[in-house]
Parts: structure tokens; C-alpha cells; sequence
């Protein structure tokens, strides 16, 4: 059996550090969880589902996940201006991780009695 060193580890160069790097933050899962459920989404649709959310914040996340291949943004050329949010292909993909969370989250929450 080999033992591994926690001296020797880096912990930024796994896979589960990458991911987090994804989705870290208050809104980045809730706004996923969102379009997987709802999508397409439009910005002032995703601010009511989020609740106590400053404008700023929620486009700065939105920007952050389009960036990252994980959401798509589709202008379109109305007056006024319409955008809506989708998952892309890369996001869909994350989706099987956060429906693991979910369950696990659904299986061990404590149930009111």
C-alpha cells in the first residue's frame, strides 16, 4: 500500500479543486439548479427565484458562468431587449453532480416531525 504525504499534495491541481472553482459561490449551484429545472431563463425571472440577490451580483455570477462554458446568453433584437439563459453542453454535464448533492442533501436532512 502506498501512503501518501499531505507535504507533497496540491490540492488546486485536482479535479474536485477545478470544480469547486466552478460553481464557488453563494448563487453559482442555485442559478445552475435553476436552468436545469426552468431553462430558458430571463435575468429579472432568475432574480425573483433567487430572492435577496443585488443586480450586480447576479450578472457578475452569470458572466462568470457564460465565461466558463458552463451557460449560454441569447440576445435578442426586441425592444426592449430580451436575454435568456440556457445550460450549454459543458453545463448539462455538471448537472449530474449537483442532482448527487440534491439526493444526498434530500436523503440526509433532519425530517420535522
Amino acid at each position: 500500500m502506498v501512503t501518501k504525504r499531505i507535504e507533497e499534495a496540491d490540492f488546486s491541481a485536482t479535479g474536485y479543486s477545478y470544480t469547486l472553482s466552478l460553481i464557488a459561490g453563494k448563487y453559482k449551484p442555485i442559478i445552475l439548479y435553476c436552468l436545469m429545472e426552468y431553462e430558458p431563463v430571463r435575468f429579472n425571472e432568475m432574480q425573483r427565484y433567487l430572492g435577496r440577490v443585488a443586480d450586480k451580483t447576479l450578472s457578475q455570477h452569470l458572466k462568470e458562468l457564460e465565461r466558463d462554458g458552463l451557460i449560454h446568453r441569447e440576445m435578442y433584437p426586441e425592444v426592449p431587449p430580451r436575454v435568456e439563459y440556457t445550460l450549454t453542453e459543458r453545463g448539462r454535464s455538471l448537472m449530474q453532480v449537483l442532482d448527487r448533492l440534491c439526493d444526498w442533501g434530500n436523503e440526509n436532512r433532519p425530517h420535522s416531525s
